[in-house]
């Protein structure tokens, strides 16, 4: 197809060089996208079944609960999903409080982090900090 472009009134054809050459991206499916330790939590029910999980299991985990109203924590999540590919041994789990928000009721500030190890909650942390983070994912592992 050839674009055509208006020179004082008249059409002409404009040259093929200077055609933008539009390419369509490849859309992978969004499985490929996501971290296998990563889940998020979409409701009460679905957050009740993840923490059912965590306490049967012996792997570690950690849970971020947020808010997408709150800025602090859509700063810090891109972190959270690097995080999850550098500790691939642990269970990462995001839960909107706004999305559960009967299972979430005790959490007072975002972004709160628990950790688990052996079914128990052994650590919590309120607010950003990526370093933070890192040094209990860390010690979690």
């Amino acid at each position: 197809m050839v674009r055509v472009a208006s020179v004082k009134g008249s059409k002409l054809p404009v040259p093929k060089a200077k055609q933008k050459k539009t390419k369509m991206r490849k859309q992978e499916p969004e499985e490929a996208n996501r971290n296998v330790n990563m889940e998020t939590a979409t409701s009460d029910q679905s957050l009740i079944t993840i923490l059912d999980d965590i306490k049967s299991s012996k792997l570690p985990a950690v849970i971020n609960y947020g808010a997408s109203w709150c800025g602090v924590c859509s700063q810090t999540f891109p972190a959270f999903q690097e995080l999850s590919s550098s500790f691939k041994r642990i269970k990462f789990v995001y839960a909107d409080i706004d999305e559960c928000p009967e299972t979430t009721l005790r959490i007072r500030y975002t972004p709160t982090f628990q950790f688990y190890r052996d079914g128990e909650k052994v650590d919590e942390m309120f607010g950003a900090g990526e370093e933070r983070l890192h040094d209990r994912l860390w010690l979690l592992s």
